[in-house]
């Protein structure tokens, strides 16, 4: 026999229950509550969210993220589980309003204040470029300031936008809802233990390659993989130089010798010249004693003058040898800079001397002008004995 059917009264007692049981399911919420969900559709700049209400939560543009109206797509993505704070229920609309921005601002805090007293190292990307400088999203709206974006300075930070940024937290003030960021301060610090790192190493007498970084009157600054040394004005070239700018220029690569080393103080003492054929290598090769050559006077003493006759390689040419008369004292004949000829008396290369004469050169000369002299007189040339020896007598008198 089939089952009775129910009663009205019966079926309207089972939907009662059954409809307590659906809410039995349905999770209350209230205006406050920080919840888990998941993402599940991205549509007209708005974000859906399941929260296991009987609707999908909704995080309308502007409770996405603390650094202003952004894509919801730059945000959250389709399946993403995230946190949410409720704002509102409307139970008879059937609607839940919920805030991302507002969860990240809260977690944002607890652990940028962690970073801050930790003086550690984090990663943010960033979302806009403004006047003075980047915006990035640390779940507030984190400040980096144009002076503390790099190291050097930076003229259009356009391309900075996207980018993610190793930073340090150097201020920080809820009160104010003020976070002000550093990626200069990881790059200095990182920067500072390279230099101690390379400093243990670095040795008297290595060879290096550096990039010349910045020139100063005294000298230039060589940078050796992440330090800084100094290569002294006496140290450029073998030759003496007026101003660095003239052997070398920011920028080059260039070989440098390592000759002290204060890691206490933190300096780096280094050589170009050093690195570079000295002046007296190979000298009896280039120059034989008996040799005529044009040099430059680049000092007067008391008893002579010291010629340079290749660069960095200077003779002493002896008061007695400047003229063919007797001179009291060598600023009677020469000044710093004059060019002259000079013979080459002597070559001494274990003591690093040469000794020079004017005078001989002078005669020696004189001898080939006269030779020439006799020679045109032969031939019927007009030529006469002042004709040639005119310079010699003039600078003698």
């Amino acid at each position: 026999m089939d089952e009775l059917e129910n009663t009205p009264q019966e079926q309207e007692q089972q939907e009662e229950e059954e409809l307590q049981r659906q809410m039995g399911e349905v999770q209350t919420f209230h205006r406050g509550d920080i919840v888990e969900g998941t993402v599940t559709k991205i549509e007209n700049g708005v974000v859906y969210v399941d929260i296991g209400y009987r609707v999908d939560a909704v995080i309308p543009q502007r409770e996405l993220s603390n650094t202003g109206l952004v894509q919801p797509e730059d945000v959250v993505s389709v399946g993403q589980k995230i946190e949410v704070k409720v704002l509102s229920v409307n139970e008879e609309e059937d609607k839940i309003t919920v805030s991302k921005r507002a969860v990240d601002a809260v977690r944002a805090w607890d652990r940028l204040q962690k970073i801050y007293e930790n003086n550690e190292t984090f990663e943010a990307k960033v979302v806009d470029v403004v006047k003075g400088g980047l915006v990035v999203d640390v779940g507030v709206r984190g400040f980096i300031p144009a002076s503390q974006v790099e190291t050097h300075f930076v003229e259009d930070f356009a391309d900075y936008k996207g980018k993610t940024l190793r930073l340090k937290v150097i201020e920080l003030d809820k009160s104010a809802n003020k976070v002000i960021l550093s990626h200069r301060a990881v790059l200095e610090e990182e920067r500072e233990a390279q230099r101690e790192e390379l400093m243990t190493k670095l040795q008297p007498g290595q060879i290096l390659t550096g990039t010349v970084e910045r020139i100063t009157d005294f000298g230039a600054f060589v940078d050796v993989g992440g330090v800084d040394g100094l290569v002294h004005i006496s140290e450029l070239a073998w030759h003496r130089v007026g101003h660095p700018s003239e052997v070398i220029h920011e920028g080059d690569q260039v070989q440098v010798k390592v000759l002290r080393v204060d890691e206490e103080r933190g300096r780096i003492s280094l050589s170009i010249k050093q690195t570079q054929p000295g002046p007296w290598e190979n000298v009896e090769e280039r120059f034989h004693p008996g040799d005529i050559v044009t040099g430059t006077v680049k000092r007067l003493v008391g008893f002579g003058a010291f010629v340079e006759i290749a660069p960095g390689l200077e003779g002493l040419v002896h008061i007695s040898q400047i003229a063919n008369r007797r001179i009291s004292s060598p600023s009677e004949v020469l000044e710093v800079g004059d060019q002259v000829r000079v013979k080459i008396l002597d070559i001494d290369p274990e003591a690093q001397r040469i000794s020079l004469s004017i005078r001989e050169a002078e005669e020696d000369r004189g001898h080939r002008d006269f030779g020439r002299y006799d020679d045109n007189k032969n031939n019927g040339s007009s030529f006469t004995i002042g004709d040639v020896f005119g310079d010699l007598f003039k600078k003698n008198r």
